[in-house]
């Protein structure tokens, strides 16, 4: 019977290297990196593409430049605009798809015939991302992943990141730090929520349709504990600013100013519209809090935490650019 390769040539010289790649010996691609072209083609952009894929730019761009190796053609143009296929990359599209569905479909048959996910995902949020983003998303894991095992941890997004670094933690849900990320971890963009103070509807400032920075100087502040971004954002604009009470979440800021503490600064996704007695106002000179997904860059999600952080993406894509609901979560894809 006819071997199912030809042999490969029998000497292991310089001139022979041409023909061993021409008999197919070259190590195997990683699908991974078809995924990432096909998220680039999809998208049109890099940025995007990562956004989607849930690692940063440069390693999507690094990932594509190895397949592009690997098959020995330029597989996208890059400008200023995005990204665009070549026509060798055009070519690929439909094998690379297969491929990529191919591997879908042996992951998906392997977690039917195991029941369920048994993975556990630990995951980190600042309080407000905790209410609006990973809360409703509990129910869906119990629901449909009842194998799943998950656990979550309120605390500040310095904190997270650091957490998602040493690996103590699979994923976090932050409001966006000043410096850079550790290394080895990348933010993903979810939403924007305003900055804004909250009063009770009695207060002399309950009337106004914005305040600004200067405007708090002079009243009791309640606001989140040392660390926090909203921290930081206060004693930026407002060194002398007479703080009464540091809450750990948003909440217990709303719950002090219900009894009268002082003026409460969180943001608009931390403030539901149910409040009573409460008025959310936002501050007009206040930088928006930008809430990031964070996780490791530099290794691959299992799929428990694939599953999960569809689900965080899903709940966040709901959610207006203010941080108010507009849909609930339903099923992701897995």
């Amino acid at each position: 019977m006819a071997p199912l390769l030809p042999t490969p040539p029998e000497t292991g010289t310089q001139q022979d290297l041409p023909a061993v790649k021409a008999f197919g010996y070259r190590r195997a691609m990683r699908v991974e990196r078809a995924r990432y072209f096909l998220a680039a083609v999809e998208t049109g952009s890099l940025r995007a593409a990562a956004a989607r894929c849930g690692i940063s730019q440069p390693a999507i761009g690094q990932q594509i430049v190895l397949l592009e190796e690997e098959l020995d053609v330029v597989l996208l143009t890059r400008s200023r605009t995005g990204v665009r296929p070549t026509p060798a990359g055009q070519a690929l599209i439909e094998p690379l798809t297969r491929l990529v569905t191919a591997e879908d479909g042996v992951l998906d048959a392997a977690t039917e015939s195991g029941g369920a996910y048994q993975g556990r995902v630990a995951i980190g949020a600042v309080s407000a991302a905790a209410e609006i983003v990973i809360a409703p998303i509990v129910g869906l894991l119990r629901k449909d992943h009842a194998g799943l095992r998950f656990f979550v941890s309120e605390a500040s997004s310095t904190e997270i990141e650091a957490a998602v670094a040493t690996g103590d933690l699979d994923l976090g849900v932050v409001s966006e730090p000043a410096g850079p990320p550790p290394t080895s971890v990348s933010r993903i963009h979810l939403f924007s929520s305003s900055v804004g103070i909250v009063v009770r509807v009695d207060h002399l400032l309950a009337e106004r349709d914005s305040v600004a920075w200067k405007d708090l100087e002079t009243w009791p502040i309640v606001t989140l504990r040392e660390g926090t971004v909203l921290w930081g954002r206060l004693h930026d604009a407002l060194p002398a600013a007479d703080v009464v009470v540091q809450s750990a979440s948003a909440r217990s800021v709303r719950l002090m100013v219900a009894q009268g503490a002082g003026i409460g600064i969180v943001g608009s996704a931390g403030h539901p519209d149910d409040d009573a007695g409460l008025r959310w106002i936002p501050i007009r000179d206040a930088e928006p809090l930008r809430l990031c997904l964070v996780q490791r860059s530099d290794t691959r999600p299992s799929r428990s935490a694939l599953t999960v952080r569809r689900l965080i993406t899903e709940q966040a894509e709901g959610l207006d650019v203010d941080g108010v609901a507009a849909r609930p979560a339903s099923r992701a894809a897995d």
